[in-house]
């Protein structure tokens, strides 16, 4: 296989979202609320229950009043803010104007960290001349979140589900993202977490391989243990970087 590009997830694959308590926690602060140590236990226990926090613990049980939105919460923005928000109602805060917080609070920046060899090997597959694409079930733009790391130069095109209306494991996003990059499918290799979502890209010809979706200090050379730099190694950089 003659490896010309390479996509990569989003979520769990090249960042990880802090934790629920971190999550949390700055909220609270950014709005000055005090809350004692037993009632900020209850709570962070009560959102991880539900799955309120996108690219966090999965929820326990989606209620059915959110089933048919949590399906395709990642084909809007309002269908995606539908859903979080629903279930982190179910939390039962004390103030009501927090899950709009929260929410806004997980499409942040500071809310995201990439995973240690991430810009290593974005760098390495640049310097290769390989083209890198994003393809990312999500309902907001993470474009900033990586311009604010210093990744976002390192990325040759974003394809995100909400703003195209559908989301994987279709095949029409991966195939976007090869004519974005203008790579035919048997060229490129997929990276992702989720072995339905991002293994949707095999049915166009891509090669996928998988990472563990762990805490960033759980997974410290996941990516680089893949051997995509290795696949790639010896072509000329294009970008001139």
């Amino acid at each position: 296989m003659s490896v010309t590009g390479v996509l990569f997830d989003f979520s769990g694959t090249l960042f990880r979202i802090e934790s629920v308590d971190s999550w949390l926690r700055a909220v609270l602060d950014a709005r000055g609320a005090a809350v004692g140590r037993a009632d900020f236990g209850r709570y962070v226990q009560r959102l991880t229950a539900v799955g309120a926090l996108p690219g966090g613990p999965a929820p326990r049980r989606i209620p059915p009043h959110l089933a048919a939105a949590w399906a395709v919460r990642d084909r809007s923005a309002e269908l995606h803010r539908q859903a979080y928000i629903g279930l982190a109602r179910r939390a039962e805060l004390p103030d009501p104007s927090l899950y709009d917080a929260l929410y806004a609070r997980q499409m942040t920046p500071a809310a995201w960290h990439p995973y240690p060899d991430a810009v290593e090997v974005l760098r390495e597959l640049r310097a290769n001349g390989v083209a890198v694409g994003v393809v990312s079930n999500i309902g907001w733009d993470l474009r900033p979140v990586f311009r604010a790391h210093g990744l976002d130069d390192l990325i040759d095109a974003y394809v995100l589900s909400f703003e195209h209306g559908i989301q994987k494991p279709d095949p029409r996003l991966f195939r976007t993202a090869c004519t974005l990059l203008g790579r035919d499918p048997s060229d490129v290799v997929m990276v992702g977490d989720d072995r339905r979502a991002d293994g949707g890209a095999a049915a166009v010809g891509c090669e996928v391989r998988f990472v563990d979706h762990l805490p960033v200090t759980e997974r410290p050379d996941g990516l680089r243990a893949l051997g995509l730099v290795t696949l790639t190694e010896g072509r000329p950089d294009p970008h001139g970087s």
